[in-house]
């Protein structure tokens, strides 16, 4: 089958996740031109010396003319003026999409921006990325065996759900489709809520008063916990903040569940605790070890 080769895709964002798709795609062939847009004149002149990206501007008119698609890669707090900034050079046949881990908040973005959800609006949400931070990170691989969600709106055209798809498809992710809201419900559950868990964990020990600097005794267990901590600040405000409806459900229903597994230490209740931890085990075994 011939391979579709889009004119021009911009990058709006070059570090991990948007470096690793430009470098991805321009490895392929994907494109004629892989442009980077951003506001660091070093990073974006960086991107270009790693051939992460073809061009690069910190001009909004040059980064959208001629362009097929766009990847908005930025913090979900960022999108909306992002947004803005694209519309007056927006041509008719440029696909959005994006890369937030949030979408029903991309999704009203959009809306309040162009007073509409365009047809050629596509949301994405890919589930990779490391510890690491910044377009010297960028991995044309990164997305090779793992999940791209795809979150079309009642209003996106089949052709521009296709292509943005098929990209993701190409650099080798394995793509889903759902809605918006249970994309938000889902990722709440599973990929918020432990970062959440394990930022405030690091954050109750930092110089805990009865235990000083704890953290120079931890070893495997407490380093695989707390990894996720390690992540961008910034991202995950705003993550936090443009879907907390979901993850502060899911927050209280941790607490819950901690309300009820402290009786089961306080009281020594060794079955039950056996039971908790088996049911546990296994289920992760399945789901998640062997999948």
């Amino acid at each position: 089958m011939t391979k579709t080769v889009l004119n021009k895709i911009t990058v709006i964002g070059v570090g991990l996740i948007g470096g690793s798709f430009a470098k991805g795609i321009k490895k392929l062939g994907l494109a004629k031109n892989v442009h980077g847009f951003g506001h660091n004149p070093e990073n974006l002149k960086l991107a270009v010396e790693l051939q992460v990206v073809d061009s690069a501007s910190s001009d909004m008119a040059e980064a959208m003319q001629g362009c097929d698609l766009v990847l908005l890669a930025v913090p979900l707090g960022a999108m909306q003026p992002v947004l803005e900034s694209i519309k007056p050079h927006l041509e008719p046949q440029t696909i959005i999409t994006d890369a937030g881990s949030a979408k029903q908040s991309v999704i009203d973005a959009v809306q309040n921006v162009f007073g509409e959800l365009p047809k050629n609006f596509v949301p994405g949400h890919p589930i990779a990325g490391k510890e690491q931070s910044g377009v010297t990170a960028a991995d044309e691989n990164l997305y090779v065996d793992h999940r791209v969600i795809i979150t079309p709106t009642e209003n996106s055209s089949e052709q521009a759900t296709e292509t943005v798809k098929g990209l993701w498809k190409a650099l080798g992710a394995n793509v889903e489709v759902m809605s918006a809201g249970f994309h938000d419900e889902v990722f709440a559950a599973t990929s918020h809520l432990p970062h959440l868990l394990a930022f405030a964990l690091v954050e109750m020990l930092h110089e805990h008063p009865e235990l000083g600097n704890v953290f120079k005794y931890t070893a495997g267990g407490f380093r695989d916990f707390s990894r996720i901590a390690s992540s961008d600040p910034t991202m995950w405000r705003d993550i936090s903040v443009f879907n907390s409806e979901a993850i502060a459900k899911w927050l209280i229903e941790y607490r819950d569940y901690l309300d009820q597994m402290i009786p089961l230490v306080q009281h020594k209740d060794a079955q039950a605790l056996y039971q908790l931890f088996e049911t546990a085990k296994n289920a992760r075994d399945e789901h998640i070890v062997n999948r």
